[in-house]
């Protein structure tokens, strides 16, 4: 199923670069749905629309070597979700990861989280490198032997193997979910965590499969009724009772599980005014949000929807104090966009390890990143094409009208296919992780 080439890349200012490229070749399986680096960063676990799990280790030799600070191999693969069918809605449940979420690492083994559409599962991933012999009632194949046969007593002895890398499914979190989960988020009490779908979100205890407790529900008494739904959900990094959810109206709102058990009643409401100007049929389309995201520090929230990306302070409700034009040279497009269901994909934007840089992704295979601090921005391309051993990405630049220079990309020639939905960056360094449908590319920052 896979095949890897390795690539080191350098490039300008805090735009990283290559060290590896999985592809995941071949069907509509392998595209990859979601990419999430573990708290110390030594994981990097992608899931796919085939239900499969594959995790990266990194390259223990590579940190000390700077060049190659970046580099990941695949350490486990395996089945987390199959699909299923709910006979009494008549219903294909696909297997499709929708979320991983890694818990903090306690001992030996590894922790997370993979959510489909309607259920949430824990899994182990742990190693062996030892097995037991010499047992007394079964013989080496592990068939029992005849009591009569046995005729002295020994004492089992662990033997060295080849390491193995095991994945066990620990709970399943199971029936709590009518319409399809969209976000998981770990609770920062690490005993509890969050699922979210279009109308409600339940918090669940980690030893307990059978019961949730709701927390949201935005269904209202007649479906008709129904104005927006809720698009993604996140805990505070550091407060266990706070945690925001988006809608796609575009309002995201903060709640307070001390206010009370059900957060029906919002605590903070973030909405930036409309501007009559820019009305359009779309307005409401690309306003809704696709992605919410608290900084690590908590004081902020950033939100992607259609044609941006917003940092919000969370002492200031009325507009955000910060807002990034993604590619606001599609605003012209997005008739053709509405009539090819690109105006419906979900990106999703990401935080540096010191919020000082946001990332996000866009079409034919770009990613956009902003200093926070300079204000600078760029446009990167993950593409095998301009992927050449310590060759420098270089910047790109899409040309809007009237005459396009050598290096520009016109804006009737960008590919909608090609689009970069998921990215994760490094809890502590500059190596992010770009998912370009079934391609999986790691990027490290320039080394002088």
């Amino acid at each position: 199923i896979f095949s890897f080439s390795f690539f080191f890349f350098l490039n300008n200012s805090f735009a990283p670069l290559v060290t590896i490229v999985g592809a995941l070749q071949g069907n509509n399986s392998d595209i990859i749905s979601t990419v999430e680096f573990n708290h110390t960063g030594e994981l990097l676990a992608t899931g796919d629309k085939g239900g499969r799990v594959v995790i990266f280790q990194r390259e223990q030799e590579s940190k000390n070597q700077i060049h190659r600070r970046g580099e990941y191999n695949v350490y486990s693969t395996f089945q987390s979700h199959e699909p299923e069918f709910d006979y009494l809605k008549s219903l294909e449940i696909e297997e499709k990861i929708n979320k991983i979420r890694w818990l903090p690492q306690q001992n030996a083994a590894y922790f997370l989280l993979s959510t489909n559409d309607k259920t949430v599962k824990l899994w182990k991933v742990s190693e062996r490198d030892k097995r037991p012999e010499g047992y007394n009632l079964k013989d080496e194949e592990g068939r029992l032997r005849d009591p009569a046969t046995i005729t002295t007593l020994r004492v089992p002895v662990l033997r060295p193997m080849d390491l193995m890398v095991e994945a066990t499914p620990r709970r399943v979190f199971a029936n709590a979910h009518t319409y399809h989960i969209n976000s998981i988020s770990v609770n920062s009490d690490y005993e509890t965590y969050m699922s979210a779908d279009d109308l409600r979100i339940n918090l669940w205890n980690f030893e307990i499969t059978n019961q949730s407790f709701n927390i949201v529900d935005i269904k209202p008494a007649n479906m008709e009724e129904l104005t927006e739904v809720i698009t993604a959900a996140e805990f505070h990094p550091h407060h266990c009772n706070t945690f925001v959810y988006s809608s796609s109206k575009g309002t995201i709102r903060l709640c307070d599980m001390r206010a009370s058990a059900l957060c029906d009643r919002h605590t903070k409401f973030f909405e930036e005014p409309e501007d009559p100007s820019n009305r359009s049929f779309f307005s409401e389309i690309i306003s809704s949000i696709s992605d919410v995201k608290f900084s690590h520090s908590g004081r902020y929230i950033m939100t992607r929807d259609y044609l941006t990306v917003k940092v919000w302070d969370l002492n200031m409700e009325n507009r955000p104090i910060e807002t990034y034009q993604v590619h606001d040279y599609l605003r012209s497009k997005l008739c053709s966009l509405y009539e090819n269901d690109c105006i419906f994909d979900k990106f999703e934007c990401v935080w540096n390890g010191s919020d000082s840089v946001i990332m996000t992704g866009s079409y034919n295979n770009f990613f956009r990143m902003f200093d926070r601090n300079t204000k600078r921005d760029v446009t990167l391309e993950a593409s095998r094409e301009n992927s050449k051993p310590r060759a420098i990405l270089k910047p790109r630049k899409v040309c809007v009208g009237g005459k396009r220079r050598k290096d520009e990309i016109s804006v009737d020639s960008l590919d909608f296919s090609k689009k970069i939905l998921h990215t994760a960056w490094h809890p502590s360094e500059n190596i992010i992780a770009v998912a370009a449908t079934n391609n999986l590319y790691i990027f490290q920052d320039k080394v002088n």
